[in-house]
This record gives C-alpha cells, structure tokens and sequence, in this order.
C-alpha cells in the first residue's frame, strides 16, 4: 500500500496533482481543502490511500493524516464511495465533518451534493463512536458545548431576542457554570435581557 508521497509538483488543479517522484509521475485525486492547504512550494508530501478496483487503480491525496483518516472512516459506510467522500472533503473541512457527526447533526451532512436522508443517518449511526476516537476529551467536550450554545441561542432568537444582544450573555454564563444544561442557559439570559 502507498501510504505517503513526497516529491515534486508537476500539476495542480482543484481536483487532481500530479507529483514528480524521482521521475516517476502520479496522478492523486484530491479535495478543494487538500488544494486550498497546498501552496507554491515545488517540493511537496501528502498521505494517500490507494483504491485498488477491477479496472483501475486510484490515488488520493490527503494533506494531513486527519483528513486521511476522516476519508477512510467515510468510505467505510456504505453508499458512500470514494468520490462522494471526496465531495465531502471538499464541502466540508475535515473538523466540520468530525464535529457534524459527534454532534450528529444530520442538517450538515444531508447538505452535501450526494447525500440523502438515509445515507446521512447510516452516517450519523455507523460513524459516531469512531470519529470520537479521533479526538481527545476536551474536543469531544467543546463541541457539545457549542451544540449547548446554539441551542440556547436558536431557542432565544425564536423568543425575539437578538442574536448578537443574547450570545454576550450565554457565553458569560456558560463560562460562569460550564455544565449548564440548555434550559439553564436560557433562563439565565431571559432574566438578563
């Protein structure tokens, strides 16, 4: 398996660069995020991942060992194939997906070109535990947090209350007792505004 390429750039497009590796040339498939990571540095190294089928053999290029993993995770549900993960990638960055699936926020993941409804939950259902386990506690933790927020925030601008007017007063009170629960949240702002 080709894990990782270093080398030259020859070419490079939103969805493809070819690399110069001592005079051998390989043509990686890549998403707008690994394109927009990649500067004009002549000399470059992406990870890969080698998709071996009956009638070709397919590289894709990640910029970091995260967007990699994310790659591999997604193409493991199925109905996801490897040119739908990449549309992903592209879509979304590596972190918005991770954070998308612990929060299991099924809007963001039905909004990429390609995913319908079910294959969002299989998703969801099938990816939760694993994309955990690419973070540690405390991004696990901050991301439930912010899910705590905009709920908070969501249900105050149903209220009437501003946005910009509520997020002072639910961020300072979710520094002053981090564990709030939603409720908690809203009733601390609603007795401020």
């Amino acid at each position: 398996m080709i894990t990782q390429i270093t080398g030259k750039l020859v070419e490079k497009s939103p969805t493809q660069v070819v690399i110069d590796c001592q005079g051998i040339g390989y043509e990686l498939n890549i998403s707008l995020h690994t394109f927009s990571q990649l500067g004009d540095d002549e000399n470059i190294k992406l990870f890969t991942h080698l998709q071996i089928r009956e009638d070709s053999h397919t590289l894709f290029g990640f910029y970091t060992l995260v967007e990699r993993s994310v790659f591999r995770l997604l193409i493991s549900v199925s109905g996801i194939g490897a040119s739908i993960a990449r549309t992903m990638l592209s879509s979304l960055e590596p972190h918005q997906i991770q954070r998308a699936i612990v929060t299991e926020d099924l809007n963001t993941i039905k909004s990429i070109k390609g995913i319908g409804l079910k294959t969002a939950q299989r998703v969801l259902i099938e990816l939760k535990d694993k994309m955990m386990n690419l973070f540690d506690g405390e991004e696990i933790q901050s991301f439930t947090n912010n899910t705590i927020k905009e709920e908070a925030l969501s249900a105050l601008e149903v209220l009437g209350y501003s946005r910009k007017q509520s997020e002072k007063i639910v961020d300072n009170a979710f520094q002053s007792v981090p564990e709030s629960s939603v409720e908690e949240l809203i009733k601390v702002a609603l007795n401020k505004l």
